[in-house]
């Protein structure tokens, strides 16, 4: 091992793409790894009722979940950019998971989630993770609120121990069921549901290090067992009356993937893709804030990508990085990605030698965990908050809400990205101004000022020559806008300055709308006269066909040299009219 530690930091990588533990190993010592090792011990312990609850909801196997801990655990803990964030399956993809297994089958979640792997790994290498943190709040609110009440919803069969028939897929006619099948409930399991949620919400009073949900499971496990052997109760249900608990490490499977496939799924793999990277990067903030280190999002998103394609490949789900058990990991001592490890380490052994005790947790436990993880993920005094906000907050929050329950996740997050878009371009178009100046500027205060006078500094234009000014960003959102002014111009200008100092970019469209107006401009003998363009946005202006039309010298660094080369054009313009006369 310190042989490989060794190898492993003399592995060369560009800074940007430099795993968190590469950094960590080179300040290792004894004292950090003692910290690493319990933190990763308790997390673990953590880990397994969730892993196992998440598997059974998501409509896999317990052992599923819990392959999916270890082997994306260990990846992403391995390969992240963040020194604590804690990998693994996590209750935002209960609702896409069972879907996709009840549409296409266990075959159909492995394709789906390599895809959304290569996605992953394509945003990271594209250095894409800053962009995914400005999604809209109040995007990221309403699908994860809509995610907790679809989870509450799917735990309520096994809560109460209802009998029914198999359950439809839709939010409503599942809720249908439920009340008409209502009659059939079990007390025996409700009460170890509820017994469950109390533990796991009152043990945090007696100790944060003890994790409730852990508490919950050995304390209803060992009930149920008693209630079994020495009362006779059968009724309460376990993890072995439905499941056959596999002890043994996984065999490699194989992935059919074909263009077929990947046309079916892939509106489900992107939208893995995006939760994928919206949760991790939100959890390796928040570890951000209570740590005082910053992650690297990029290298984060890598790693997310290659633990969502090796892990399918040994029968494993989604994963991504799961806040609550970040956090534990972090109030626990962690801080390097040796404790992402220990704790996968720990699973593991779990499945290799108590594997065969997981039969014996009562369903109704689970339900009861899954009910406080959905009740944290709401979010409801946050939701509240929004939806006492403005009118197009309230609007995206409560589409994305809504489409998430009564739909599905892929069409909330595709509607959600797609309000994201409409809301930034009507940010920027309301941001981006174009105003009209005749007669004379007063440029005292403006960055273009090089005369270096304290006093009054004013440029008087001669008649018919206009200024346009353009503040904001350039790009197909405002060039319409822009557009628009200008045909609602009608005056008598020979000579139009445009000037865009304030302009920080431009993009194809804005500069195909500049180049047109140019092109009129010379049909209607206008000369066009840029000014203040900066050295991003004259490259390029100088790529395009607009020197060419408006001519070189017509494109000025400063409002100074734009007034003076107005000046000269109208002076020509006026010598030639004499001579004509």
């Amino acid at each position: 091992m310190p042989g490989f530690c060794i190898r492993f930091m003399k592995i060369k990588l560009p800074q940007e793409f430099q795993p968190e533990l590469l950094k960590s190993l080179k300040t290792y010592n004894k004292e950090k790894f003692m910290a690493d090792l319990m933190a990763g011990l308790i997390v673990g312990i953590v880990a397994l009722p969730l892993a196992i609850a998440f598997g059974i909801a998501s409509g896999v196997t317990p052992e599923k979940g819990i392959y999916t801990a270890i082997i994306a655990g260990f990846i992403i803990s391995f390969l992240g950019g963040s020194t604590v964030q804690i990998g693994g399956p996590t209750g935002a993809f209960i609702v896409i998971v069972y879907g996709i297994v009840e549409q296409y089958g266990m075959q159909g979640l492995a394709i789906a989630t390599v895809l959304a792997g290569m996605m992953l790994l394509l945003m990271g290498f594209m250095k894409l993770g800053a962009i995914i943190k400005f999604i809209p709040y109040p995007i990221v609110v309403g699908f994860t609120s809509g995610i907790a009440l679809t989870i509450f919803s799917t735990q309520i069969k096994d809560f109460f121990g209802l009998t029914t028939p198999p359950l439809p897929s839709g939010f409503i006619e599942k809720w249908g069921v439920y009340f008409e099948h209502f009659a059939s409930i079990n007390w025996w399991a409700a009460l170890v549901a509820l017994l469950s949620v109390v533990i796991i919400v009152l043990t945090p009073k007696i100790s944060r290090k003890i994790p409730g949900s852990l508490v919950a499971l050995v304390v209803m496990t060992v009930v149920g067992y008693l209630l079994k052997e020495y009362a006779g109760i059968t009724s309460i249900e376990t993890i072995g009356d439905r499941f056959i608990i596999n002890s043994e490490l996984p065999e490699i499977e194989q992935i059919p993937i074909s263009l077929e496939s990947i046309r079916i799924l892939f509106p489900a793999a992107f939208t893995i893709a995006m939760l994928g990277a919206i949760e991790s990067l939100l959890s390796a903030t928040v570890a951000d804030g209570v740590t005082g280190k910053r992650h690297n999002s990029n290298m984060e998103l890598v790693a997310q990508g290659v633990a969502n394609i090796v892990t399918p490949f040994f029968g494993g789900i989604p994963a991504t990085g799961a806040i609550a058990r970040t956090m534990t990991n972090i109030n626990n001592g962690g801080r390097t990605p040796v404790a992402g490890i220990v704790h996968a380490l720990v699973l593991l052994l779990v499945v290799l030698f108590l594997g065969d005790l997981t039969r014996h947790i009562p369903m109704a436990c689970l339900a009861g965990v899954l009910v406080v993880v959905a009740y944290n993920m709401s979010e409801w005094r946050i939701f509240v908050s929004l939806v006492k906000q403005s009118i197009s907050t309230r609007a995206v929050l409560l589409t994305t809400f809504l489409l998430t329950v009564i739909f599905d996740l892929t069409i909330a997050i595709g509607v959600g990205l797609l309000l994201a878009v409409f809301s930034f371009l009507k940010r920027m178009n309301e941001a981006t101004q174009v105003s009209r100046t005749t007669g004379s500027i007063n440029i005292t205060k403006e960055m273009e000022s090089t005369s270096g006078k304290t006093q009054d500094e004013i440029l008087h234009l001669p008649n018919g020559v206009e200024v346009y000014e353009i503040e904001g960003p350039f790009f197909f959102g405002v060039a319409n806008k822009f557009d628009e002014v200008m045909r609602d111009i009608h005056g008598k200008s020979h000579i139009r300055i445009i000037r865009m100092r304030k302009v920080p970019f431009i993009d194809s469209t804005g500069l195909n709308n500049l180049e047109t107006l140019c092109r009129n401009s010379i049909k209607e003998k206008k000369q066009v006269i840029l000014s203040g363009v900066n050295s991003d946005v004259r490259e390029k202006v100088e790529q395009s066909a607009i020197p060419g039309i408006i001519g070189q010298e017509n494109i000025c660094d400063n409002i100074h040299l734009a007034v003076e080369r107005a000046v000269q054009i109208d002076n020509e313009l006026k010598e030639k009219q004499q001579e004509n006369a």
